[in-house]
C-alpha cells in the first residue's frame, strides 16, 4: 500500500476539504482521507507538503505519431512500423512526464496506433484511446493519414473497418484544416447528410464520432447530423468569425462535446505560410480562448486537448498551458482542471474508472508542486506521477 500526504486534493470536480492523504492499494485508489489520519505501519508513504494532487491529465486530442516537428503528419508515409512505434512511446513518455496519463489519439497513419496498442505491453505508459485514421474526404485535410473515403458505402465502410479494428471513437474530417496544402479551412468537406450516416452507422456499433470542424459550416453539419464531439470548433468563415447563438445553444442541448485543442507553445513560431492563413481566417488566440470560456458559461461542454504531436507548436506534453489557456479565457480554476480530468475522461468513455480521486477509481495520480487554485502555473511542474498504482515520476 502507498500513502501520499499532500496539502490538498482535487477530485476531478473540487476541492476535497480536509483532505490530506490518498492511499493507494493494488492499482486502484483505496481512501481519501484527513490530513490528520493515522498512516498503518509498514506502509509506504510520499509526503509533499505543499503539493496538489489531481487526477492523473487526460489530453483528449493528440496525435502520437507526430513528433511535433515541422511537416511531421506529411512525413508519415515515409516512416517504417518500428519507426512510428518508437515515436508513439516516445510521444507517451513526454506526455507522462507532463502528469498526462491518458490520451485520446485522434489521427494515426496506417493504423499504427491502434496496431501498436495491440502489440505492445501498455504497462508504465499512459492509456491510449484511439480512433485510427480519420475519415477524411478525397484530397482534402490529413488525406496522408490513410483514410480517404467518399460516397455512402465507402462511408459505411470505413466505420465497419474501425469497428473491426478495435477504434474506440470514429474521428471524421467534416472541414478543411490549416496544416494541409489545398485544403480550405473554412469550407466544409462533407454534406450533412454524408456526416449523419456515419454517426449512425458508428452509434449502431457502438462509437462514439467526434467532427474535425474549424469552419461554420462544418459545425452547423456536424450538429445537425448529432455527432457526440466538435475539435476545434473556431467558427470561421471565408473572411472573419462569427459565433451564432443558436449554434451556441445546440452545442449545449445536444451535450456536444467541444476539445477547442489549445495548450500553444508560447515560444513557437509557425511557418509564415500558416501564420498568413491564420491571420486570412481571423483567427486571434486571445480572442480564441475567451470564446471559449463563452460558450463554457452558455452550458457547452469543454475538455482539454492540445493537437499535440502536429508542429513545433503543438508539441507533446503541453496539456497544462491549455489549462492555464482556459483559466486566461476566464474559466474558473476548478472548471479548468475538470475539463482535463473528469471531464475529459468522461468524453473518452472512461469516466467510469478514470478522472476522478475517488476510492475504486484507477490509481493515476499526479502530484504538483504548488496550488493551481492561486497559481495554474502549478500545473507544469508535476512531482509525482502514479500510474495504476506504480509511482512512475517521482522528485526526492
Amino acid at each position: 500500500m502507498l500513502a501520499l500526504r499532500i496539502a490538498r486534493v482535487f477530485d476531478g470536480r473540487a476541492v476535497v476539504e480536509g483532505a490530506g492523504i490518498v492511499f493507494v492499494d493494488g492499482g486502484r485508489i483505496a481512501g481519501v482521507e484527513a490530513a490528520g489520519f493515522g498512516i498503518p505501519t509498514g506502509v509506504e508513504v510520499i509526503d509533499r507538503p505543499s503539493g496538489t494532487l489531481l487526477p492523473g491529465l487526460v489530453d483528449a486530442h493528440v496525435h502520437l505519431v507526430g513528433d511535433g516537428e515541422p511537416g511531421a503528419l506529411e512525413r508519415l508515409g515515409a516512416l517504417s512500423q518500428d519507426d512510428l512505434f518508437s515515436t508513439i512511446e516516445r510521444s507517451l513518455r513526454i506526455q507522462l512526464a507532463a502528469g498526462v496519463t491518458t490520451v485520446r489519439d485522434l489521427g494515426d497513419v496506417a493504423w499504427s496506433v491502434v496496431d501498436w496498442r495491440a502489440r505492445r505491453p501498455r504497462t508504465g505508459l499512459p492509456t491510449v484511446v484511439a480512433s485510427g485514421p480519420p475519415v477524411t474526404s478525397r484530397g482534402s485535410h490529413c488525406r496522408h493519414e490513410g483514410g480517404q473515403a467518399s460516397g455512402s458505402d465507402e462511408l459505411r465502410a470505413a466505420v465497419r473497418e474501425r469497428a473491426e479494428r478495435g477504434a474506440d471513437v470514429v474521428k471524421i474530417m467534416a472541414g478543411g484544416g490549416m496544416t494541409t496544402p489545398g485544403s480550405s479551412v473554412d469550407q466544409g468537406r462533407f454534406t450533412a447528410e454524408e456526416l449523419a450516416l456515419v454517426v449512425r452507422q458508428a452509434h449502431a456499433v457502438g462509437l462514439p464520432v467526434t467532427a474535425h470542424a474549424h469552419a461554420l459550416v462544418s459545425i452547423r453539419d456536424a450538429i445537425a447530423a448529432g455527432v457526440d464531439g466538435i475539435e476545434h470548433c473556431r467558427f470561421l468563415t471565408a473572411d472573419s468569425v462569427h459565433v451564432p447563438e443558436e449554434a451556441i445553444a445546440a452545442l449545449a442541448a445536444q451535450g456536444i462535446v467541444v476539445c477547442p485543442a489549445l495548450g500553444r507553445a508560447p515560444d513557437a513560431v509557425p511557418p509564415p505560410q500558416l501564420m498568413e492563413r491564420a491571420r486570412e481566417a481571423g483567427l486571434d488566440y486571445d480572442a480564441l480562448r475567451r470564446r471559449v470560456v463563452r460558450a463554457h458559461l452558455a452550458g457547452v461542454t469543454i475538455i482539454s486537448g492540445t493537437d499535440g504531436g502536429i508542429s513545433p507548436g503543438a508539441p507533446h506534453g503541453s496539456l497544462p498551458r491549455a489549462v492555464m489557456d482556459l483559466v486566461s479565457g476566464g474559466m474558473a480554476a476548478a472548471d479548468a482542471l475538470a475539463s482535463a480530468t473528469s471531464v475529459a475522461a468522461r468524453a473518452c468513455g472512461l469516466g467510469g474508472r478514470k478522472g476522478r480521486v475517488r476510492t475504486g477509481y484507477d490509481a493515476d495520480l499526479v502530484v504538483v508542486d504548488g496550488d493551481p487554485f492561486t497559481d495554474m502555473a502549478a500545473l507544469t511542474r508535476a512531482d509525482v506521477t502514479v500510474l495504476g498504482g506504480q509511482v512512475l515520476g517521482s522528485r526526492s
